[in-house]
């Protein structure tokens, strides 16, 4: 049983017989005839009930073209979901814990105020894990800190973040490591971009850390680094928003590592109306094309 098996059945029904079925859809009338048999050998009963040439529906019938209609309707539904321009149905954003915190409040309130036929859902991870789950398929787009492998991908450059060190409040400036630079650094789990730069920058200078103590959020970090623990690397962006910044040294690093740029990624040619939404909005929220600096 397919949909044309229950067009041509709700013609018949409708048109009264094979004849004037066969008119309307513009077919033969043994086609219609041999759909029909075809139909009930498939389920095993009869539909019509016939008296000569005149058909009438079953009890089987009855039943069947209640779903009929129901079958029919949610396909034709599929057809003008899946034709149509506006953003519509589930859109799955993944993003880094910073952007998660920072960049995306405002634009997903206001996607959600413009597109209410669009369900958001929000998944955090590193560029990695982001990346994967795009290709297969359990997200759609991300916001991810460069570098990140480009070659399944499209993408559009959104932001650039200022990377700053950050340490207990007093702490004397940050010029490296051998210049009194807290040997106990503050991070996420291996794969975070920021995690990478701060063994970097350690690595540059023919260094390691002493410790490195993993944690699941930046305000974790953001606390402990107030507390004298140890020194983290961020986005800027991020120690704004944290309310007892007070308590923080906040140190800049060298140009040419102070700049980390965030961008929307999508699996090369899955770019959707949805997607398209989501980049648009950024845009206004931002109040200039993308590649704003923060």
């Amino acid at each position: 049983m397919d949909l044309s098996d229950l067009t041509i059945f709700r013609a018949v029904v409708a048109e009264g017989g094979i004849t004037r079925a066969a008119e309307k859809l513009h077919r033969v009338q043994s086609n219609i005839t041999t759909r029909i048999r075809q139909l009930e050998d498939d389920l095993g009963v009869e539909l019509f009930i016939r008296e000569g040439k005149r058909l009438h529906v079953s009890p089987a019938g009855q039943v069947l073209l209640g779903y009929a209609d129901r079958l029919l309707e949610i396909a034709q539904e599929a057809r003008d979901a899946v034709q149509d321009p506006r953003p519509r149905g589930p859109l799955r954003i993944g993003a880094m814990q910073s952007a998660a915190a920072v960049r995306l409040p405002g634009p997903l309130s206001l996607y959600h105020h413009r597109y209410p036929d669009v369900v958001l859902e929000l998944h955090t991870g590193n560029p990695g894990e982001l990346a994967a789950a795009i290709l297969n398929g359990k997200l759609e787009t991300a916001l991810v800190t460069e570098p990140f492998a480009e070659t399944p991908f499209d993408r559009v450059a959104l932001y650039e973040e200022e990377l700053v060190l950050i340490a207990k409040a007093g702490h004397p400036p940050i010029k490296s490591v051998k210049a009194g630079a807290p040997r106990t650094v503050l991070a996420f789990e291996p794969g975070c971009p920021h995690r990478k730069r701060m063994e970097d920058w350690f690595a540059r200078q023919g260094e390691l850390p002493e410790r490195v103590v993993e944690m699941s959020s930046y305000h974790a970090m953001l606390g402990c680094a107030a507390a004298g623990m140890g020194m983290s690397l961020m986005p800027q962006s991020v120690v704004d928003s944290f309310p007892e910044k007070r308590r923080l040294s906040v140190h800049k690093l060298p140009p040419g590592e102070n700049r980390s740029r965030i961008s929307l990624i999508w699996r090369k040619g899955a770019r959707s109306p949805k997607i398209d939404a989501l980049i648009d909005i950024f845009k206004d929220v931002a109040g200039s094309p993308a590649r704003r600096k923060s």
